[in-house]
């Protein structure tokens, strides 16, 4: 890094394309002994400059293979600051960082890594991945351990490359990353993100968020999805703000994190949000002064549940979405958030709520969210044969339902594929969970349609009990029957002793509708 004539680190000015690499050396330079990510499972820490150093040499490694723009690094690995070191290196070179989630996409990993076609692929020891690069294409290296000295695989050989980032080889629209969804209902797909699409999504994100240089966020969701990489990574990198990463979730020692590590804004979802509700833990935002708020993402979090969380701990909650496709769409913070709303859309993602024909409809009127960046805008995927495929262009719908307020407040009603359509009458289903929630005795609702010969569809009531509550099926019938119209009201309310989830922490109503399914067979056949 260039130096000032009083010896200090002075970055260049870099193209947009280089945005990355801008960040951490502007960072390294100003805060060169701040801790930029600690790893709390491996009690480990890394600095700016530590960064910075670690990407120059992940990028040599790849300078030394060839590796330029476009060419692809796979790198299959939970969430460790090795997984950081190398995520982050490989794009401050400009190359295509490739993660993999392995537990949820095993099944379906010897076609992924097809597909991805790498030229490298880092992997993490403990994975037992290892036995794939016999029949999968490119060099296999296991990870090793990244320790501040010689280090062992991948990082054994970086110890012996030089540290100073060179000018990256990117261009705004190559590749930077692709990234595989959760492939535990369905195939996993490659999504396929510009330098582009990921730079335009960090500030936004990191404004919505109100993330700030002094700012220590606590995130435990992986590394793998673009949600995690953008809000408590390349946020906190953009603005010389900490990360304390764990590997996954902990109801007991989440709060404790949160005051040992001084945490100012703490990641969550609504599963580990209804974790902590219906089995309460001892703390008050009295007892964590540094905290801000709790984000909540993955899905709409149910109002009953907002409400129950900050009355037991007097913790604020943010919500914020995104889509795998798009990135970010919308956030807010502890100053800007809004009860029910997952906040502002994101200015430059042009987002719109349209009918059935794609007109714009005013405020307050339910209809599918639509977005895009720009007309020629394309949303692509990974084709099993490793080439691009564009799945739109311009503009293209999430799957989302919802409504925006007089104010420009998103509100998110539940997926267009989870609407229930009974009698040609279109019911949401968080409409009836919300309602079912609001009950004392009940910790979890889900709402699903299920076939019915007359009505092409018929409204089931999914339901989990509170420990030790007096609940019936006939109390919950009654509730909704007093709120909702004729048409609206459940047939069913089923009682089980947990719900289905996705590995996003989403509801899986999916599976709920399958389980139904194969109920009344067995019951016909019995």
């Amino acid at each position: 890094m260039p130096q000032t004539a009083s010896g200090t680190a002075h970055p260049p000015a870099r193209p947009r394309e280089h945005a990355l690499l801008a960040w951490l050396e502007d960072a390294a330079a100003r805060l060169p002994d701040k801790v930029f990510v600690h790893s709390i499972d491996q009690d480990r820490a890394i600095s700016f400059a530590g960064m910075y150093d670690m990407a120059g040499r992940v990028g040599a490694a790849l300078r030394a293979r060839g590796l330029g723009a476009n060419d692809r690094v796979a790198l299959l690995s939970g969430n460790a600051l090795e997984h950081l070191i190398v995520y982050l290196g490989t794009m401050c070179h400009g190359a295509t960082i490739c993660t993999v989630q392995a537990d949820t996409n095993r099944a379906h990993m010897e076609e992924i890594l097809r597909a991805l076609d790498a030229a490298l692929v880092v992997h993490e020891d403990g994975l037992g991945l290892g036995a794939l690069g016999e029949t999968s294409p490119g060099e296999w290296q296991p990870m090793g351990r990244w320790d501040g000295g010689a280090g062992e695989g991948f990082f054994a050989e970086l110890a012996g490359r030089p540290g100073e980032p060179q000018t990256p080889l990117n261009a705004y629209d190559d590749v930077a990353s692709i990234f595989y969804t959760s492939g535990t209902a369905s195939k996993p797909k490659g999504v396929v993100c510009s330098f582009a699409e990921l730079l335009e999504n960090v500030a936004p994100t990191a404004d919505a968020f109100g993330i700030e240089e002094r700012d220590r966020v606590l995130d435990f969701r992986s590394y793998n999805w673009m949600s995690a990489q953008v809000l408590s990574f390349l946020g906190p990198l953009s603005r010389g703000a900490t990360l304390c990463m764990a590997r996954k979730f902990s109801r007991s020692r989440y709060f404790d994190w949160i005051r040992e590590f001084g945490v100012t804004v703490a990641a969550g979802n609504p599963t580990t949000i209804n974790m902590l509700v219906n089995r309460p833990v001892p703390v008050t935002g009295a007892d964590l002064p540094d905290l801000r708020y709790i984000t909540s993402s993955s899905a709409a979090l149910m109002a009953a549940d907002w409400k129950a969380f900050e009355e037991m701990y007097g913790i604020p909650i943010a919500q914020g979405c995104g889509t795998s496709e798009a990135g970010w769409i919308a956030g807010s913070n502890e100053r800007t958030r809004r009860m029910g709303s997952v906040g502002r859309p994101h200015a430059y993602q042009n987002l719109a709520i349209v009918d059935d024909e794609g007109n714009a409809l005013p405020a307050g009127e339910i209809g599918a969210i639509e977005l895009g960046r720009h007309p020629d805008n394309e949303f692509r995927y990974l084709a099993e044969d490793g080439s691009y495929r564009v799945n739109a262009t311009g503009r293209t719908r999430t799957g989302d339902l919802g409504y925006l307020d007089a104010d420009g407040y998103l509100y998110i009603t539940g997926r267009a594929r989870d609407l229930i359509i009974r009698g040609g009458i279109n019911i949401a289903p968080t409409e009836i969970d919300n309602l079912v929630l609001q009950m004392p005795e009940v910790a979890e609702a889900a709402t699903v349609g299920v076939p019915d010969p007359i009505y092409g569809e018929e409204v089931v009531v999914y339901v989990v009990a509170r420990p030790d509550a007096a609940l019936d099926e006939a109390a919950v019938l009654a509730h909704c029957d007093s709120a909702l119209s004729h048409a609206k009201r459940p047939k069913e309310a089923i009682f089980r002793e947990s719900l289905p989830k996705t590995e996003r922490g989403k509801m899986d109503r999916k599976a709920l509708v399958a389980e139904w399914r194969d109920s009344r067979r067995a019951a016909a056949g019995a």
